[in-house]
């Protein structure tokens, strides 16, 4: 870019001083004023058009390793799923059909009942707290949960009879 040193702009003023004359200078150098502006700001436009421009090649360029990545990653997961479950099945097969079952002297078809489901009791919150209920008793620590409207219809004073 051009290099203007204090000599080169005091010289450009005296020239401009004689030429344009003391009445018109300020609104000149105003004007001139706003015209380098815009003319830096249209540059510091295209500046950071260019450097988005760079850097959305740079995002779409790192968008596709990371999907070609995540698809190799895909594939080898698929590929030891798919494995497993062979293998899984294989052993399986080998199982049912004259392995361990007929060696063991039990029939193939027989199979252990499944444990039932037994519904826990109803106060087995109560039963599994470390903190004894003498002790919640005694500091006012609440057992049950109830709404605000119950507990301001708990504390609210009875009505007088008329």
């Amino acid at each position: 870019m051009i290099d203007f040193g204090f000599d080169k702009i005091a010289l450009i003023g005296a020239v401009a001083l004689i030429v344009i004359g003391p009445e018109k200078l300020p609104r000149v150098a105003r004007t001139v004023g706003h015209l380098i502006g815009k003319a830096q700001r249209y540059v510091a436009d295209v500046k950071a058009e260019v450097n988005r421009s760079i850097e959305l090649d740079d995002l779409k360029k790192m968008k596709t390793e990371f999907e070609d990545a995540a698809r190799g990653v895909e594939q080898a997961v698929n590929n030891e799923i798919h494995q497993t479950a062979s293998s899984v099945q294989s052993s399986w097969n080998d199982a049912t059909s004259g392995g361990w079952l007929a060696n063991s002297g039990q029939h193939e078809g027989w199979s252990p009942a499944p444990p039932s489901y037994k519904h826990p009791k109803k106060k087995w919150r109560l039963k599994r707290g470390a903190m004894p209920q003498w002790y919640k008793q005694r500091h006012g620590i609440r057992g049950k949960a109830q709404s605000g409207a119950a507990r301001v219809a708990r504390f609210r004073p009875p009505r007088a009879s008329a």
